[in-house]
């Protein structure tokens, strides 16, 4: 990859969190040799790592939209299905190194790490204390965690540029990907050292990193390789924290305030209407008939999904099966015009029908409890070889939640029923959350077989569980960068 670097800073946010009083602010022109020198100073660059982070069109990675993970990795699944464009080409797997939809995060965010390397050095040599140093450099590690272990987990190994390359900007020195191992390690020891220095969860301001969500990250990079007894340890280790319970009601995490209020979000992405950091998934979701406000319509669930809940599932409620439209006319699967005809209306999340814009103030909820519980669970079952009482009973505690009778662990002594009980329950617990359940399906060698299933899809194949890299990243890497298989 040609490293042809101007040595700035990003553009720095301004605020006493990464929640609705941030204004940006330039400070390329600050001399770094004099910069940070107080704690305002640290807290604009720890604020500027969270900016790649959030929910904006533009430039936000966990944008609502069709630019954001969460919308194109479900329309990959049967959670979401598109008719065209970004989303069209996820549902049927047809993604190629020529669609900058699925090539852009890497594109316009792996520099994003190099910026936090350059951070965390700087605030290294700054003259302010070292308890200030401290928790500044867990912030930003565990924002390069996350980042990392997203585009990891979309890509594959990427290209992370030594802090002495990033130091000679004028230098071209194109560059490999990092080997596998090496990636997982990086990632891994980001969330390890962000985990020792952040706060408590009952400390942390809301909206800011905290210990149980860099475990969880690492919960997910873990579950990514398989390694279950670390998956255990770091959920006993949030469990441990008693920080966390389930709330009574499912759908109240989505109201204008569920987010704040609940017991059991580990992190989410406050959002405001100025664009700070934009939620726009009932522009994206409901459609233009849609009463009392409408939106786009760009995409649905699907009926495959639907028909897999239990009849009185509470999570199943938030799919919208029938309505009737600003026309007169009552759509639903007999009658579902051009708007249900895959699936009912995925809405996870508070109408918001007195919002302002077309945007909500209902923030971005990307980590909840429950996921610890099924992680574990599913680690207890793997580790084992076989499902036990104690697994089982995890799960159970997330059904008894969505209103449904416990599971018997006769009723599935093989650990292949029990991982597709798990698959299931993850899907019916995260849909359109973070995106996570294609990477579970992969975990589980469903990818792909789902795809077909669900679509009859004849584009997939097997190197679609990695996303490919553009024909522009592959050729400025001068015969080091290497594109994934399948792609060429």
């Amino acid at each position: 990859m040609k490293l042809l670097f101007k040595i700035l800073l990003p553009l720095l946010v301004l605020g006493t969190s990464c929640t609705k009083e941030l204004v940006p602010v330039d400070y390329s022109e600050i001399n770094p040799n004099i910069f940070p020198k107080s704690a305002a100073d640290l807290e604009a660059m720890v604020n500027a790592c969270y900016y790649p982070l959030r929910g904006a069109w533009f430039d936000g990675i966990f944008s609502t939209s069709e630019r954001g993970v969460m919308y194109l990795s479900d329309a990959t699944t049967e959670i979401l299905h598109g008719k065209y464009g970004d989303q069209g080409l996820a549902s049927l797997q047809n993604y190629r190194p020529t669609d900058a939809g699925f090539t852009r995060y890497y594109d316009d965010f792996y520099n994003k790490i190099s910026r936090m390397t350059l951070t965390i050095d700087q605030i290294e040599n700054s003259t302010v204390g070292d308890e200030l140093k401290k928790k500044a450099i867990a912030e930003v590690r565990c924002a390069r965690g996350l980042l990392a272990y997203t585009l990891f987990d979309l890509y594959g190994p990427l290209v992370i540029a030594p802090l002495d390359v990033l130091k000679s900007p004028l230098k071209e020195q194109p560059l490999e990907r990092m080997p596998y191992a090496d990636m997982v390690a990086y990632i891994e020891a980001d969330l390890e050292a962000a985990a020792l220095d952040l706060p408590m969860p009952q400390e942390a301001e809301y909206g800011r990193f905290n210990k149980a969500l860099a475990k969880m990250i690492n919960i997910r990079l873990q579950l990514h390789e398989k390694k279950w007894d670390k998956v255990k340890t770091l959920a006993d280790e949030i469990i441990a924290y008693n920080a966390y319970t389930l709330d009574a009601d499912y759908a109240s995490i989505w109201n204008e305030d569920g987010a704040k209020a609940s017991k059991e979000v580990i992190w989410s992405i406050p959002c405001d209407y100025n664009g700070t950091s934009e939620n726009q998934w009932q522009l994206m979701v409901l459609p233009s008939n849609f009463s009392p406000k409408g939106g786009w319509g760009t995409i649905s669930s699907t009926w495959w999904f639907y028909d897999r809940f239990e009849a009185n599932d509470k999570r199943k409620k938030m799919l919208i099966a029938e309505y009737t439209g600003t026309d007169g006319i009552v759509y639903n699967r007999a009658n579902p015009g051009n708007i249900l005809d895959w699936g009912p209306i995925p809405l996870k999340i508070s109408q918001d029908a007195e919002r302002t814009t077309s945007l909500t103030t209902v923030d971005i909820v990307m980590y909840r409890y429950p996921d610890v519980l099924l992680s574990k669970a599913e680690a207890i079952a793997n580790a084992g070889g076989a499902p036990t009482a104690e697994a089982m009973e995890l799960v159970n505690i997330v059904r008894r939640r969505a209103g449904l009778l416990d599971k018997n662990v006769a009723d599935y002594a093989s650990l292949a029923a029990f991982n597709d009980l798990i698959l299931l329950e993850r899907s019916h617990e995260y849909w359109c959350e973070n995106g996570q359940y294609r990477a579970d399906l992969i975990r589980h060698g469903k990818f792909i077989s789902r795809c077909q299933e669900v679509t009859g899809s004849a584009f997939t194949s097997p190197n679609k569980v990695v996303y490919p890299f553009s024909l522009s990243t592959v050729s400025e890497g001068k015969g080091k960068f290497i594109q994934n298989p399948g792609y060429n």
